[in-house]
């Protein structure tokens, strides 16, 4: 098990007390807040000491709050971008929302990223779909790269491919 596994384990074992602290933290920096800063030391800092490759600290803190504003059940394979994807509106207006949102999505910097990162959870929580959380991790881990933004690009145009394939012609 990886220290972001184990990190993902930790927050999916949290309780329902410890969840609403996180989420009343919501759009803060770990700084602005003791209660907010011990509960967070309590979850990252004893990995951190086992594993220096336990998730960065900005990013563990940003998937911290993002878990406790919705705790979508974690699954391997099931990427953030094409389960957004999964999500797109059948009406060509909301189709056209729901991309141009993704699209500011993966253009906005990591330390901006919180809001629009909820927008996508609820997407994905109002289909009852599931979230490689660890993933996640490891992706905005990287976020910085352009080649990681371009790939969560492809995996979400490649989805549509493959459903366009699928669907019949007429």
């Amino acid at each position: 098990m990886t220290a972001i596994d184990q990190y993902i384990k930790v927050l999916s074992d949290l309780k329902p007390g410890d969840l609403g602290l996180l989420r009343t933290h919501s759009g803060q920096g770990l700084d602005e807040s003791v209660n907010g800063f011990d509960l967070f030391a309590g979850l990252w800092w004893p990995l951190r000491q086992k594993n220096q490759f336990a998730p960065r600290r900005q990013v563990a803190w940003l998937i911290a709050k993002l878990y406790a504003f919705c705790p979508i059940e974690q699954s391997s394979g099931d990427a953030l971008a094409r389960q957004l994807r999964r999500c797109e509106p059948k009406k060509e207006d909301a189709r056209k929302r729901h991309r141009q949102q993704f699209d500011d999505l993966l253009l906005t910097p990591l330390d901006s990223i919180e809001p629009a990162l909820q927008w996508a959870l609820r997407e994905i929580a109002s289909r009852r779909l599931k979230l490689d959380w660890v993933k996640l991790t490891d992706d905005l881990s990287y976020w910085e790269h352009e080649s990681k933004r371009l790939k969560w690009a492809r995996d979400y145009l490649n989805l549509t491919q493959l459903q366009e394939e699928e669907e019949p012609q007429c």
